[in-house]
């Protein structure tokens, strides 16, 4: 397996830049989305230069028990650094952050986006990414963690980084589009104006292309969609990308039509389908085993990350190859984001025994609802189970799981 060499520094951060995470991945961030294949083996030096303890949170990964903070690798210290080597056996666009350990703290830090791309060809013109992230700054300007009350605070969004991202296409250029939502706590909603937006990969899988829905896509925090824009419209025409939270809508970039000659007279054909390299595609729910959790609420089996021990119970065990259906139970007044590590899932109908067409990783339960999810318990290790409301103050909570 090849292996490729990724430097992350962690406190090194450019003056009047709300980064405490640099990434720096055999050259500048472009290379590597070219140089990084599945199949490839990451080999990381982590050198932790901040105050308190750090570690590597990631999202899309499935099956590296390695991995996985607090049940397989501990915090690394202050000051302390260790080598590490994740290989990546799927294509897709990854999120890696350090917010697991990151409530509270004296500084937010950045989410750090990663693409794996796929062996075959994918005809495409344009590969975009929009990783959109959120923070609160207070009127110091200083940056408030999440987890901590942001009253007082102004609302921030960042857009790779930028307060706005332009994409110039030609007319027919056929566009893939990476949106990340990269917030703290947001569920957002992304929508490019006067175009059809076809989702074809959520939360690093592949999915059965669809349009999205009145042409916006909805992202918890943390979760990745992959999506084909066909460059519409005469030249010079611009479309608006608009960006939702709940509260109100707002510019993040444009996608501008250039006069030059179109690359081709026609639009392509409809896309087919990304190769799934990922799970089976079908799951037996006849005789899975069926778990309760129950988020929000005096659910006093959630903990923090800081206060997870090794004796805490796990919040349910499964065999290896077992389908395990999870009944996801928020009691709060708020929406609750679950994150499911180690394994993708599929989201289960609420009225008949299907599945949406697409995995997931991540999920926003809606105040007082419940929805099942169900996976192949696939890979043996202790995996994490996170928890946070869509509340800037709230807490990630987290458990674990046991496949054997």
């Amino acid at each position: 397996m090849p292996v490729l060499h990724a430097k992350i520094d962690l406190g090194k951060s450019p003056p009047q830049r709300p980064d405490a995470l640099l990434w720096e991945f055999a050259g500048p961030a472009e290379t590597a989305r070219e140089t990084a294949k599945r199949g490839t083996a990451l080999e990381f030096r982590l050198a932790n230069e901040l105050p308190v303890p750090a570690g590597l949170n990631w999202r899309g990964l499935d099956g590296v028990p390695s991995s996985e903070l607090l049940t397989a690798q501990a915090p690394l210290p202050s000051g302390a650094s260790q080598n590490l080597q994740i290989p990546f056996g799927r294509s897709g666009t990854f999120l890696c952050d350090l917010r697991l350990l990151g409530d509270g703290q004296a500084r937010a830090s950045r989410a750090l986006m990663l693409i794996v791309a796929e062996t075959e060809a994918v005809e495409v013109d344009h590969d975009e990414v929009f990783l959109i992230e959120d923070f609160r700054l207070d009127p110091d300007g200083a940056l408030v963690a999440p987890g901590s009350d942001p009253k007082g605070t102004n609302l921030l969004y960042t857009i790779n980084r930028e307060s706005s991202q332009q994409v110039s296409a030609r007319p027919h250029d056929r566009l893939r589009m990476r949106f990340i939502n990269g917030c703290q706590r947001s569920v957002i909603a992304v929508k490019i104006e006067n175009h059809d937006v076809r989702v074809i990969a959520l939360d690093s899988q592949p999915a059965e292309p669809f349009p999205a829905r009145n042409g916006a896509i909805v992202l918890a925090p943390g979760g990745r969609a992959d999506a084909f824009v066909d460059a519409a419209g005469p030249a010079g025409m611009t479309s608006a990308i608009l960006l939702h939270d709940g509260q109100e809508s707002r510019s993040i970039g444009r996608l501008v039509i250039t006069d030059e000659p179109p690359i081709r007279s026609t639009p392509l054909p409809p896309f087919q389908a990304l190769k799934s390299d990922g799970p089976r595609a079908q799951l037996d729910l006849k005789n899975a085993l069926r778990f309760e959790l129950v988020l929000g609420g005096p659910a006093a089996d959630w903990v923090t990350p800081a206060t997870l021990a090794a004796t805490t119970p796990p919040a349910f065990r499964a065999r290896a190859g077992r389908i395990v259906v999870l009944a996801l139970a928020n009691r709060a007044g708020v929406a609750i984001v679950f994150h499911l590590h180690g394994h993708h899932f599929r989201l289960l109908d609420r009225l008949d025994d299907g599945w949406k067409p697409f995995w997931l990783d991540t999920l926003a339960i809606g105040p007082g609802q419940t929805e099942h999810v169900a996976f192949a318990a696939e890979y043996a290790g202790r995996w994490l189970l996170e928890a946070m409301a869509t509340d800037w103050a709230a807490p990630r909570l987290v458990r674990w799981y046991s496949v054997e």
